[in-house]
C-alpha cells in the first residue's frame, strides 16, 4: 500500500479525498487525513476502509513529524504560510509534497535541497494557480511549435455562484475564503503590459477599471486586474510579449458596487476598531461618514457617494441589511475588513443546496506567416452542492491527479515546481477532461487589446 497524508480537511479537500478513495483499491492507496478537528474529515471519508482521520496540529512538531514519516507523499491543503515547515520535514524524511498554493520565497529557497534528495515538490496545482498554468502552456507550446510569435496573452478566472443559485442583487456568494475576497487587490498597484506599454492601477481605482468578457459566446462577465501580471512573462517564457494581463472574473455590476466599500474605507485591514464587538451594523457604516446631528446614516452615505435612492447600487447595500441598528458585529478588536466580512458572510454564504461555478478564459494573440490570429479558450465548471463545489473540484482533482502520478513515477523531474511543462500538464489535463474539466476553443479576430476595457 502507498500511504498518502492529506493535511487539512477544509472546503477544498472534498473532491481530492473523493478522487483518491475512488482510486484507492486499484492503486493500493491508504489515506490519512489530518486536521485540528476530525469532524469534516470523517464526513468526507464516510467510513471508507482505505482511509482514516487523525488529529494533527501542525504546530505540534513531534506529532507532525510522526505522520509525515509514515507517508509516501504529503498533500498540504493548508494556507501557504504553513507549507515551509511541512516542506522542511518532507526534505528531512525524503517525502514528495503537493500543494495548490503559490510558490513562496521560502519554498523557492528549498529547491536545491529538494533536488539533491531527488524529490518532487509540486505547487500551484489547483485551479488558479494550476489549471490556468496547464491550459495556458498547452496552447502556448502549440503556437510556438507552429513557428508563430506570441503577441498577446490575457487570462481570467472567477469563482462565482451558479445561475440557478444566483439569488441576490450582487450576483455573488462566497465560494472560497471570504477574507481573500474582502482583501482582493490590496498590497500594491495592479501591474500589466498592454501593446508594449506598462500599466499600473492603484487599489482605489482597481474596481472602476474593468473589462467586459463574453465567455462561450454569450455569457457576459466583467474582470478586474490581478496584482502582478508581469511576472508571468518569465514563468511562461513570454519575456518579449507586448500584452500580458491577468484578471479576476465577476458578474457585471459587482465591481462598481464593491468600489463603494473601498471608497468608504471598509476593506482596510491595517488597524482595529475600539469596541467593535458591541457595534451594530449601522454603527459600523456610520464610522466612515461625517458627523451630523440631524442627517440619517442613509442620507449621509448617499450624499457622500452621490448615490440616488432608486440606483441599483443603493438597493444592493440595503439588501445586505447593513443599516440594521440591532444586529451586532460581535468581533472583538476587529479591523474594518473583518467587520465587513462578518456582515457579508450573513448574506453571501452558500446554502446547503446552492451550486457554484468556476469560469476561466484565456486569450492568445499571435502572428504566423505575417498574419495575426487569436484563440479564445474558455472553461465553465459547475458544482454539485455546498460540499462538492466547483471550487473544490477544480482545486482538488488536479492536486489528487498530480499526487498519484508522482507516486507512480509518471512525473519524474525533481525540484520545487509548478505545472508548466508538457510532462506534467498533458497527462493531467487529459484526465481532468474525463471529469468534465475541459476547455472550449475558438478562433476570433485578432484585436491586440480588449476594446471593452472600462475606465472610471
Amino acid at each position: 500500500m502507498k500511504n498518502i497524508l492529506i493535511i487539512g480537511a477544509g472546503k477544498s479537500s472534498s473532491y481530492l479525498i473523493k478522487y483518491l478513495l475512488e482510486k484507492s483499491n486499484k492503486e493500493k492507496l491508504r489515506l490519512t487525513v489530518g486536521d485540528i478537528s476530525t469532524e469534516n474529515a470523517n464526513k468526507l471519508i464516510n467510513n471508507h476502509k482505505n482511509a482514516k482521520s487523525v488529529i494533527l496540529d501542525i504546530f505540534n512538531i513531534e506529532q507532525r513529524r510522526y505522520f509525515i514519516q509514515k507517508a509516501d507523499i504529503i498533500i498540504s491543503m493548508l494556507p501557504a504560510r504553513f507549507h515551509p515547515e511541512i516542506a522542511k520535514d518532507c526534505i528531512h524524511y525524503k517525502k514528495h509534497m503537493v500543494t495548490a498554493s503559490y510558490i513562496s520565497e521560502e519554498m523557492k529557497e528549498l529547491d536545491t535541497a529538494v533536488k539533491e534528495k531527488g524529490l518532487i515538490f509540486m505547487n500551484e496545482i489547483g485551479v488558479d494557480p494550476g489549471i490556468d498554468h496547464m491550459s495556458a502552456m498547452q496552447v502556448i507550446d502549440r503556437i510556438r511549435k507552429n513557428d508563430a510569435k506570441m503577441l498577446l496573452f490575457e487570462s481570467f478566472t472567477g469563482g462565482l455562484v451558479a445561475p440557478e443559485s444566483d439569488t441576490n442583487l450582487w450576483n455573488y456568494k462566497f465560494t472560497w475564503n471570504p477574507r481573500n475576497v474582502v482583501l482582493a487587490g490590496q498590497g500594491g498597484a495592479a501591474m500589466f503590459i498592454q501593446e508594449g506599454t506598462y500599466k499600473y492601477i492603484p487599489y482605489h481605482k482597481l474596481f472602476r477599471r474593468t473589462e467586459f468578457l463574453n465567455i462561450n459566446g454569450n455569457k457576459k462577465f466583467e474582470a478586474y486586474a490581478n496584482r502582478d501580471s508581469l511576472k508571468y512573462r518569465s514563468i511562461y517564457g513570454l519575456e518579449e510579449i507586448p500584452t500580458m494581463y491577468r484578471g479576476t472574473i465577476r458578474k457585471v455590476g459587482f465591481s462598481r458596487a464593491w468600489n463603494i466599500f473601498i471608497q468608504l474605507g471598509m476593506t482596510d485591514d491595517s488597524y482595529t476598531i475600539e469596541n467593535s464587538e458591541n457595534m451594530s451594523y449601522r454603527d459600523f457604516v456610520n464610522l466612515f461618514l461625517a458627523y451630523s446631528p440631524s442627517d440619517s446614516v442613509e442620507l449621509k452615505l448617499r450624499s457622500y457617494l452621490k448615490i440616488d435612492q432608486d440606483d441599483i447600487m443603493w438597493e444592493k447595500l440595503v439588501e445586505l441589511d447593513i443599516f440594521n441598528p440591532k444586529k451586532k458585529i460581535g468581533l472583538k478588536n476587529a479591523t474594518p475588513a473583518q467587520m465587513l466580512q462578518k456582515i457579508l458572510e450573513e448574506s453571501w454564504t452558500l446554502n446547503k443546496y446552492d451550486k457554484d461555478m468556476i469560469v476561466m478564459q484565456h486569450l492568445f494573440g499571435y502572428e504566423r506567416n505575417g498574419k495575426k490570429e487569436q484563440i479564445e479558450s474558455s472553461l465553465i465548471v459547475y458544482g454539485e452542492n455546498q460540499t462538492y463545489t466547483a471550487m473544490a473540484k477544480t482545486v482538488g482533482l488536479p492536486v489528487g491527479i498530480a499526487a498519484l502520478k508522482i507516486l507512480k513515477g509518471k512525473i519524474k523531474t525533481p525540484g520545487v515546481q509548478r505545472p508548466i511543462t508538457k510532462e506534467i500538464y498533458e497527462p493531467i489535463l487529459k484526465e481532468l477532461s474525463l471529469y468534465g474539466i475541459k476547455f472550449t476553443e475558438r478562433k476570433v479576430p485578432y484585436l491586440g487589446y480588449n476594446p471593452n476595457h472600462v475606465t472610471g
